[in-house]
């Protein structure tokens, strides 16, 4: 995940320093530094050498945490969990003109393509041109980004009716046990609060549905679309036969976000579940909290009430929806 995580970083800065550097070419210099630091993390989660770890896991389409022993092995722990929805989140863009007008970033960039082609040849689309001539940077090629994909969008996994969950839901009839000394570690879907003290009887890691690593998914995928286009169409829901471009996938998460707050069944809003006062007083009905994150399958709000830094973000959602 850190991995995974310090190469979204390196993206954004990359973006910030292209965009800078249209106004100083200094910044010319440090976006091709955050350029090599993209590659480098890339080589280190997909394991670009034979004799590197990989985080991506083949028979199953999935990244995966490892765990290191100090004889240098190493273990995938293969818990379907945001930990793999991670790399999605690392994808960024070089428009043609970008690369038309910073020569000496494209000078970089073409060093790099052609001297150290062992980080260079499996990013997805370096060295292709997509919609508008763009350029994609990101850890997923079109192979990952389908099987990945396959499993967010699968309603017996990631995909609720209200979001995407943090943890799978094939974890709930298969729970994941890692054995060391003796004892048995085992980590289970839990869509609402934890069943037990460890972690301080807190399970949102485990299930529940985040705003922000939720809008994280959808950026990511917006900015799939704006490489791809229509070429690229995936089955939403899993198995449903209903194919859609990335920017409709988009589109879906963020309607089943907001449906957390919409009114549906029974004219009662799944953010607030069985709180009766909540639901039908005329005083109270039209008012609500933002939860800290949501049950997996309900919608009901749960830990912090007050969370607006990030479950704020649905304002953004509703706002992007009409756009879209």
């Amino acid at each position: 995940t850190a991995r995974a995580g310090w190469q979204c970083i390196a993206i954004n800065l990359l973006t910030i320093a292209l965009e800078l550097a249209f106004k100083n070419p200094i910044y010319e210099d440090v976006a091709s530094k955050f350029f090599d630091h993209f590659l480098y993390i890339f080589a280190a989660i997909n394991g670009v050498n034979p004799s590197e770890m990989s985080l991506w896991d083949e028979e199953d389409g999935f990244y995966y945490d490892a765990l290191r022993f100090p004889d240098g092995d190493f273990t995938l722990m293969k818990v379907r969990s945001l930990v793999g929805l991670v790399p999605l989140f690392a994808v960024g863009m070089l428009e043609a003109e970008t690369l038309q007008q910073l020569t000496e970033f494209r000078r970089r960039a073409v060093w790099f393509i052609q001297h150290r082609q062992d980080l260079t040849s499996s990013i997805a689309c370096l060295q292709s041109q997509g919609v508008d001539d763009r350029h994609l940077l990101a850890i997923l090629d079109q192979d990952k980004l389908m099987r990945v994909l396959a499993k967010l969008l699968d309603e017996s996994e990631f995909l609720s009716p209200y979001g995407i969950r943090s943890l799978s839901k094939y974890h709930a009839a298969q729970p994941y046990v890692f054995h060391a000394d003796d004892e048995d570690y085992c980590v289970e879907y839990e869509p609402s609060e934890a069943r037990s003290e460890l972690f301080g009887g807190n399970s949102n890691w485990r299930g529940p549905i985040w705003f922000p690593t939720n809008y994280l998914i959808i950026s990511a995928l917006e900015r799939f679309y704006a490489y791809w286009g229509d070429d690229l169409r995936v089955e939403c829901p899993t198995g449903s036969g209903n194919w859609m471009n990335l920017q409709e996938v988009a589109i879906e998460l963020s309607q089943r976000l907001k449906r957390i707050y919409l009114r549906g069944e029974g004219d009662r809003r799944p953010v607030n579940d069985s709180y009766e006062k909540l639901q039908s007083d005329p005083h109270w009905r039209d008012y609500y909290l933002f939860y800290e994150y949501f049950h997996a399958d309900n919608g009901t709000g749960l830990g912090a009430s007050h969370q607006t830094g990030w479950t704020g973000l649905i304002a953004n959602l509703i706002h992007q929806s009409a756009i879209d």
